[in-house]
């Protein structure tokens, strides 16, 4: 069983009720993983829980947004998704090539059986989380 700590935006607990098992699971693993990493990393001081697009978002002053979802349209999958209008997800690819399925420059996808690798995907929403701070340098400073 993962530890969830509470979700204190009711909108968002609402979103998180409407998923189905095990999918709800699986994105409130990647939502603790969202948690744990800005705890872990050094300038965010704080992460907005909130909606976007009806989806499930992250965001701390130091960063760009973070959002989960899985749609109907492709159920055996979820995503982590990022700001397309940054370097984040090319980045990743760099860093990490195949070890993650992208979908195009906007998101990590997941298939429900899958093996998630946890560090290298909390060094990703680390980056998201502080990408204001690391925009201008290369390869976002990783």
């Amino acid at each position: 069983m993962v530890f969830v700590s509470t979700i204190h935006n009711p909108a968002v607990a609402a979103v998180f009720e409407q998923y189905p098992e095990p999918m709800r699971t699986r994105l409130l693993f990647l939502r603790r993983l969202v948690l744990d990493a800005a705890t872990e990393t050094e300038g965010v001081d704080a992460v907005e829980e909130t909606l976007r697009w009806g989806e499930p978002s992250y965001i701390a002053k130091s960063g760009s947004a973070v959002r989960m979802d899985w749609k109907a349209t492709a159920p055996r999958q979820y995503a982590m998704y990022f700001n397309c209008k940054t370097a984040l997800v090319d980045t990743f690819k760099a860093l990490y090539g195949d070890l993650f399925k992208y979908e195009g420059n906007r998101a990590i996808v997941f298939d429900e059986n899958e093996e998630i690798p946890i560090d290298e995907l909390k060094h990703c929403i680390a980056l998201s989380l502080t990408y204001r701070k690391r925009k201008h340098l290369p390869m976002l400073g990783a």
